[in-house]
């Protein structure tokens, strides 16, 4: 999954999946993928890494041909999250891995994943291992999971692994920078109940979920709107009222906490 945000309003662009087809979170329509199916997509991301780039530099040219007359996206004020997969992709892009003729203001890692695991990170590789390495010029937000790292069952392993996920992004990211931890839900939480066909029931075979989807893509789209709305749009409120504690989210926080 991947999807661009312009000027205050979503635009979603479909990039970065590895297995499963669309579904909706419950504010933003994502487009969302498993990247314990790395083998379905293929261990290089380099070919979705220049796809999405190539939608960056289309988003100038050909994204007003697309709204409504009254509405002009602001793509000075881009902002770019990805899950899994895709947040990878997303971190590349951000890292200028590829090249493109729009610079993003805001980036968001949707427990995003470089790989299988420490040491057999998928090229190009975005993990270092050097704290505060990441050099994005940009405001950060990962999110997690907590039960991410854990293994569903023997034959799998964790759908985000410990070396590779969100844990490894935030600690390479640099002021300004959030990182939230979603303690009781899984890696593909922010999916639908519902996912259809025999891709959508592997979701619920691979990696270890919650109890329920609905209560995780409910904090998910509400702190990402909270986020974009404070470094897209100048308005922090929401978003500081939840990292103090003031507002009330629908999971239990296992890390809440923002840098810089």
């Amino acid at each position: 999954m991947l999807l661009f945000f312009c000027g205050g309003f979503p635009a979603s662009d479909a990039g970065g999946g590895a297995a499963t087809q669309e579904h909706g979170a419950d504010i933003l329509k994502f487009h969302l993928c498993n990247q314990q199916l790395y083998i379905l997509a293929g261990p290089d991301t380099t070919d979705e890494i220049k796809s999405t780039a190539a939608i960056t530099n289309w988003l100038s040219k050909g994204l007003h041909y697309l709204l409504p007359p009254h509405v002009q996206p602001n793509i000075n004020k881009l902002g770019l999250a990805g899950h899994s997969r895709g947040g990878k992709v997303a971190f590349a892009l951000a890292l200028e891995k590829e090249a493109t003729s729009l610079k993003f203001s805001a980036l968001i890692g949707l427990d995003p994943v470089d790989g299988m695991d420490k040491g057999k990170q998928t090229p190009p590789p975005v993990l270092t291992y050097v704290p505060h390495s990441f050099d994005l010029d940009m405001a950060v937000m990962v999110i997690g999971t907590g039960l991410g790292e854990v293994k569903k069952n023997p034959l799998f392993p964790p759908c985000a692994l410990k070396g590779v996920n969100h844990q490894d992004f935030f600690n390479e990211c640099q002021e300004p920078a959030c990182h939230f931890v979603a303690k009781d839900y899984g890696h593909l939480d922010l999916l639908d109940d519902d996912t259809e066909g025999l891709r959508g029931k592997t979701t619920y075979c691979l990696c270890k979920n919650g109890k329920s989807r609905e209560p995780m893509r409910r904090f998910v789209g509400g702190i990402v709107v909270a986020f974009m709305n404070a470094y897209l749009l100048g308005d922090n409120k929401d978003l500081l009222a939840i990292k103090d504690g003031q507002k009330t989210v629908p999971v239990e926080l296992k890390t809440n906490v923002c840098i810089g």
